[in-house]
């Protein structure tokens, strides 16, 4: 560690955190011990945690305090972590039909946020204080896995309008001290592209930090000029926002010479879990209590693919309850060798919007259709939009090696998928536009599982 990383990491940045009324400093310090306890110990501070939280929501939060008289539930009488499945499920629906409601009495530095809405009308919701400490310090904690620290030079490659409209002076002046650089990834032209490039050589990063669709994009266009990326010195490269593909982590680390070390979380549901060298995929679970539930809403055990749903212990001012996530993920059992006794997401497998359904009902992993296409010479970009069951769209931007019988294989291939009988609409466009969000996804079906 440099003597302006530590600098850093031990004086500034924990200076701007106790200015903005943040704890970040002394729960990463405490998460940094509790990732090596026993998950016997982990699910013990759990209840504890979860009974305090339940006790503290009841007394000042009036949505859920009417809920828990209605079902007669006392949190205080929790004896284990499975009683907390008395409570129903949330979803953005019951946030956006009880917003105010849902505000705590005595909350202090309610922030207002909102996801980005990849997935259709953005949801409106607050954040305090507390839970900005924790998810700083669960996302600080993961960094310091991979060697780097806050204040090691760091390229951020992002998109969403949120992060790119709050870029006022003072927050220059705070990632010029830090050194973090924003580079806006919503456009991504080719004089853009050449720019990136150019700036990510001459800062000569610690660590990247980004979409794994943006970075394998800078990535691929650096190799299509023929410019060495692996020899500036990169640790790490922390992707996150969107689903990792194996070829994306590929592209990304053999170009950018390190490794890639995938985080998952939201906006919403916050800093969920995030990997380690070992590989495993950590749940803070000091934070997150995590559930994978089948279409009915039934707790499904460790090694079943269903919905992830999250209650998080640091949202006491804007309870996030059992809540939906929409993604589509699957437990592990196991531990990892690392030592740390955090539990693990066996596979991240996607938005619900990222499966597909064949005309029989079937329902399949949009993995199904897009190596299809991944696999075919000259297809450069791509997106499939399944419209109805009918109908699924595909774009797509050629390269100098796409021949003229490429269609007709696309559409035999998705026809054997999803029906004989579904039409296959192929556009040929010169560029694949990003969500509102920022964000870039492969695979979008507006057909209900």
């Amino acid at each position: 560690m440099s003597l302006y990383t530590k600098l850093v990491s031990s004086v500034l940045f924990p200076l701007h955190e106790r200015l903005k009324g943040h704890d970040s400093v002394a729960v990463r310090r405490e998460m940094e011990r509790t990732q090596w306890l026993r998950p016997e110990e982990l699910r013990q501070l759990q209840l504890e945690r979860l009974r305090r939280f339940l006790q503290e929501v009841r007394e000042h939060v009036p949505a859920w305090r009417e809920r828990f008289a209605d079902l007669d539930f006392d949190p205080g009488s929790l004896a284990s972590l499975e009683e907390l499945q008395r409570l129903p499920l949330t979803d953005k629906a019951f946030i956006r039909q009880n917003t105010e409601q849902l505000k705590a009495d005595d909350a202090r530095g309610l922030a207002r946020f909102n996801t980005g809405g990849s997935s259709g009308e953005p949801l409106i919701f607050y954040i305090g204080r507390e839970r900005v400490s924790h998810d700083v310090a669960a996302k600080w904690r993961a960094t310091r896995w991979w060697d780097v620290d806050i204040g090691d030079p760091e390229i951020v490659v992002w998109g969403s309008p949120i992060e790119l409209g709050a870029q006022d002076r003072v927050r220059q002046v705070r990632d010029a001290l830090l050194r973090t650089r924003l580079l806006p990834a919503f456009e991504m032209s080719e004089a853009k592209l050449d720019d990136f490039v150019r700036q990510i050589r001459r800062m000569r990063p610690r660590m990247l930090f980004g979409y794994p669709s943006a970075l394998a994009h800078i990535a691929a266009h650096a190799e299509q000029r023929g410019i060495a990326m692996d020899d500036l010195g990169i640790r790490v490269a922390f992707v996150t926002s969107e689903r990792l593909y194996d070829h994306q982590r590929e592209r990304i680390s053999r170009v950018f010479g390190c490794p890639v070390a995938n985080g998952y979380g939201g906006r919403d549901a916050g800093f969920i879990a995030h990997a380690c060298p070992e590989g495993g995929m950590h749940i803070t679970a000091e934070d997150l209590i995590v559930e994978i539930v089948d279409r009915e809403g039934r707790v499904l055990p460790p090694g079943e693919s269903g919905e992830i749903v999250v209650t998080h212990l640091a949202t006491r001012d804007f309870p996030f309850i059992r809540y939906r996530t929409g993604d589509v993920g699957i437990l592990d059992e196991r531990t990892c060798s690392c030592g740390r006794g955090l539990p693990l997401l066996k596979e991240i497998q996607g938005r619900t919007t990222d499966f597909i359904v064949a005309r029989d009902g079937t329902v399949l992993h949009g993995l199904a259709l897009i190596y299809v296409l991944r696999d075919l010479p000259g297809v450069a970009e791509f997106k499939i939009v399944q419209e109805s069951l009918d109908l699924t769209r595909v774009q797509i931007v050629r390269g100098p090696e796409y021949s003229a019988d490429a269609e007709a294989q696309i559409r035999e291939v998705f026809r054997k998928r999803l029906g004989a009988e579904v039409e296959i609409d192929i556009e040929y466009v010169e560029r694949i536009e990003a969500e509102k969000s920022g964000k870039f996804r492969y695979v979008v079906s507006r057909v209900s599982i």
